[in-house]
């Protein structure tokens, strides 16, 4: 896959002549690694890899370091550590939601069950914390590390929150940012580590954006269409996994305060409560949400040198953009 498809093209981005270059370095890394392990755990692994996506952690990781020339090894193992941790979370995912197409392709608990899934997302999870553990820095290691925790605290939440369609708002923004924003933040700060750059202040505006790409694609899961998503609308109801969209759309749906998730069985069922929530202006409410948070953390960038931040408020620009 080719770095420009991964989320826009990069050699667009303010001062990111080289990114495009990088980017394939991660791609081709990627490959290599999820290649080492034998035939048939590197076929999962490979295509789990190839499935691509924005590969917007990566791109955060090389724009938070300000100053790629002298750099690259180490940006390039820590974009590869960041984007394997979030494809082996996703196979994880996959298994505990039973799903069976991610990306518009099967996943791999779909194609080879859940123990092959599970081996392939510890053999990515060990892949990551490995090329990252070779670049030399304790403080990369311990900032992925936080992050790791945060995924698998966010994961307990939405399960102990699976079908309660009363959960309340602050804890559903907790669940996102432990669920997403945390390795959004992980990515700015593996970036500004690797040229000792201001961390938590970029940590800070990673996670932010984060946090509004999650509110996002929860709109997107109710909006579709499917063959944006590679999902059936509503997947998340099928799941029972509740979020921003059906929380608010309650509040102004008096008829959909009774509503049972449990009894969401069928995409054609989930597709028609995804009608009733638009039909609210839910959807409207959470853009607005994300747009806040996003102009919020660009408003963070002020200390940060005119190149580095008009790259990173591209990408926060790009995020909104693609849910528009």
């Amino acid at each position: 896959m080719s770095a420009a498809r991964a989320f826009t093209a990069s050699a667009e981005i303010p001062g990111g002549a080289e990114i495009p270059a990088l980017m394939e370095e991660v791609e081709r890394r990627m490959q290599t690694l999820a290649g080492e392990f034998g035939e048939l755990l590197a076929r999962h692994a490979r295509a789990t890899v190839a499935a691509g996506g924005k590969r917007l952690r990566p791109l955060l990781v090389f724009l938070a370091s300000g100053s790629v020339p002298g750099n690259e090894d180490r940006l390039v193992r820590a974009a590869v550590a960041v984007e394997l941790v979030h494809s082996a979370t996703l196979v994880h995912d996959d298994v505990l939601d039973g799903a069976a197409i991610r990306r518009g392709q099967p996943t791999v608990v779909a194609a080879g069950g859940p123990l092959m899934a599970a081996a392939t997302g510890d053999l990515l999870f060990s892949r990551a914390f490995a090329q990252l553990a070779a670049g030399g820095s304790p403080s990369a290691v311990r900032a992925l590390s936080r992050a790791s925790t945060g995924l698998a605290e966010g994961e307990l939440l939405q399960r102990s929150d699976a079908w309660n369609a009363d959960v309340p708002l602050e804890r559903y923004l907790e669940r996102c940012r432990l669920k997403t924003a945390v390795l959004f933040r992980a990515a700015c700060e593996l970036g500004a580590l690797a040229t000792d750059g201001p961390a938590q202040l970029l940590g800070a505006f990673g996670e932010q954006i984060g946090l509004a790409f999650q509110l996002l694609d929860d709109v997107l899961d109710v909006s579709g269409p499917p063959e944006r998503t590679g999902k059936p609308r509503g997947a998340d109801l099928l799941d029972g996994t509740i979020t921003l969209p059906l929380i608010r759309a309650r509040e102004a749906d008096a008829s959909l305060r009774t509503l049972d998730v449990r009894a969401i069985r069928t995409a054609e069922q989930a597709a028609q409560v995804c009608d009733r929530i638009e039909a609210s202006g839910a959807l409207s409410e959470v853009r607005a949400r994300a747009l806040e948070i996003v102009s919020v953390a660009k408003e963070s960038l002020s200390s940060v040198a005119a190149a580095q931040r008009e790259a990173l408020e591209f990408v926060a620009d790009g995020v909104v953009a693609r849910y528009a």
